[in-house]
């Protein structure tokens, strides 16, 4: 591309700030229009990121038509919606994850792209980022022998706010949704890269949750996949409860760990993978240097494949498949979205509304 991509973002949370931050130091695109619900919020977040063109709807947002590529940032049971009228718009599309609900939406939202022929990528910005690139190099080495087992935790422990979408089963809350998918999707490329592929789906995913009360969602969850290869998994994500954000792969001649999966680099530029190997008394640690933020390479490698529709490092049928192992993980502890249940369907359907 000789041109800057133009980007409009839809939603001014915390994460579309975090975006904008990352966008600001791209080489490939820039930030110019943003959508939300009031010109009091575009107005703000405009100011805040230097956007000149603030829209107080997401649909004045999609009609921009200096707006090539459109940033979906708003809580996850309205990405289908707006991802969908993004590509129907001719935007080429950067979702966050999860992309939807559950395979259904993401489905949905795949074709959408396909019929408009518009870039859809999910946002799982590690994918894009280097260490993730040499994890994968390491373990098609097979510096560590057969892979046996992969081991992946992102949980935290957020104040108990029944109000806030982590903890509200009308805002797709829960911790599977909002970083299990981290976890699934990790253990999914690790198996892949173990048996020569882009990634591997489980053949059988079992789980256990604490489903809150209160909440409606699993405020702490575990899960095991099966993959072909004798591999498995063992995944912990929650919204309620503080572990330790690491990744370990066992083999057959040592482990690796990586310290810092989701957010590599965070402080200075540098991450770590310790790779130990069973014969050897001392582990090895590699370095590797970031010359971007992790947002910004999230930006320039949707710039890098806008031609090709999608990215190797999260493509269509990966998305795909993260989202039906999500599904099969909410289906073993029993956990159903009230948006998911036929009665929301019915109410949509007699209201005129659509999704």
């Amino acid at each position: 591309m000789t041109e800057k991509l133009t980007w409009g973002i839809l939603g001014t949370g915390n994460i579309a700030n975090t975006f904008a931050r990352g966008l600001a130091s791209s080489q490939t695109g820039t930030l110019l229009a943003v959508g939300s619900r009031t010109q009091a919020s575009a107005d703000e977040f405009g100011e805040k990121w230097n956007v000149s063109h603030r829209h107080a709807s997401y649909e004045a947002l999609l009609a921009d038509t200096e707006v090539q590529a459109i940033y979906i940032s708003t809580p996850h049971p309205f990405h289908a919606e707006w991802a969908i009228k993004a590509a129907e718009a001719g935007k080429h599309v950067l979702c966050e994850k999860p992309i939807g609900l559950n395979a259904a939406e993401a489905m949905a939202i795949i074709e959408a792209a396909r019929r408009n022929d518009v870039f859809l990528m999910e946002a799982f910005m590690y994918r894009c980022h280097p260490q993730t690139t040499k994890l994968v190099e390491l373990i098609r080495s097979g510096v560590i022998g057969e892979i046996r087992i992969i081991q992946a935790a992102f949980s935290f422990a957020t104040r108990f706010d029944l109000a806030s979408r982590l903890l509200n089963n009308t805002l797709g809350g829960g911790g599977i949704l909002d970083v299990g998918g981290y976890c699934a999707s990790m253990a999914r490329l690790i198996a892949g890269a173990a048996t020569g592929k882009p990634f591997a789906d489980p053949l059988q995913v079992t789980g256990a949750a604490h489903i809150g009360p209160l909440s409606r969602v699993d405020e702490y969850a575990t899960a095991t996949l099966t993959f072909p290869g004798d591999i498995l998994a063992q995944l912990l994500t929650g919204v309620q409860l503080q572990a330790k954000e690491e990744v370990h792969i066992l083999g057959t001649q040592g482990s690796i760990s990586v310290p810092s999966p989701w957010l590599p680099a965070r402080n200075d530029g540098t991450s770590t993978i310790i790779v130990n190997k069973y014969n050897e008394i001392q582990a090895q640690e590699i370095s590797i240097e970031s010359e971007s933020g992790l947002y910004t390479y999230e930006a320039d490698t949707v710039a890098k494949y806008l031609d090709a529709r999608q990215a190797p490092a999260m493509s269509w049928d990966d998305t795909l498949g993260n989202m039906q192992t999500l599904d099969r993980w909410r289906q073993a502890i029993g956990l159903v979205y009230d948006a998911e249940r036929p009665e929301a369907h019915e109410q949509q359907f007699q209201s005129g509304a659509h999704g």
